[in-house]
């Protein structure tokens, strides 16, 4: 029982690495193809999975095509409960699942103006207000996952679950950005970054060159660390 999962682009594609790492932290087979993101050929790409029209993409092992990453989230803990998706109290559960909602229809000003990359840190980069207000919001959210788990530090519910997959795009732009946060919120973002499985997707990121860079910015930047 294998899935396929359709990704655009591994340095870039915030919303591909979420779908990934549901299937590869907890441990369900799958394999990946590539769709051309920045080639031109996305919609012929994504054509036999119609009317899925965006990636990442999933096909169950039966065929039936799933779009948008938290239904497939949904999907694949529905279909895997032994694997614990989600946390296993009640009250995390709820949490975790109000934090993946709204990471995917909030902090439009983050993803906006700081598009995730994985291959080096922007030196300098000047947060709108915007971004700061996001950057509370998300904050705010971490400080109530974890009064509600109880757990200080580490993954926000104690065991790695969605909320961490859904989370950590947004600590790549902090740390891409370095951008204000907390000593707390940074440690998360390491927490999350220095994952085996995310060092994985961003050694195969970098091996695909880009001319010209994708997002590039007037700055100055220093290799990758967190």
């Amino acid at each position: 029982m294998t899935y396929t999962l359709y990704i655009g682009d591994r340095m870039f594609s915030s919303w591909s690495l979420r779908g990934w790492l549901m299937l590869e932290k907890f441990s369900l087979p799958h394999d990946v193809q590539l769709v051309g993101l920045y080639s031109g050929t996305m919609a012929q790409d994504l054509a036999p999975l119609a009317p899925a029209r965006l990636v990442p993409a999933l096909r169950l092992p039966e065929g039936t095509v799933v779009g948008e990453t938290l239904a497939m989230a949904e999907t694949l803990a529905e279909r895997h409960p032994d694997a614990q998706l989600w946390p296993e109290d009640a009250a995390c559960r709820a949490t975790a699942r109000w934090l993946c909602a709204e990471m995917t229809s909030g902090f439009s000003a983050l993803r906006g103006d700081c598009p995730m990359q994985l291959n080096h840190i922007w030196q300098g980069f000047a947060p709108s207000p915007a971004v700061l207000s996001d950057l509370d919001r998300i904050q705010t959210l971490f400080a109530h996952a974890r009064s509600v788990s109880g757990h200080k530090s580490g993954p926000l519910f104690g065991a790695y679950s969605l909320a961490d997959v859904f989370y950590t795009p947004v600590a790549a732009r902090i740390i891409g950005y370095d951008l204000p946060v907390s000593d707390a919120t940074r440690a998360y973002c390491a927490t999350l970054l220095n994952d085996p499985a995310v060092h994985q997707w961003q050694n195969m990121a970098r091996q695909v060159t880009y001319d010209p860079l994708p997002y590039a910015q007037d700055l100055e930047h220093r290799p990758w660390s967190v």
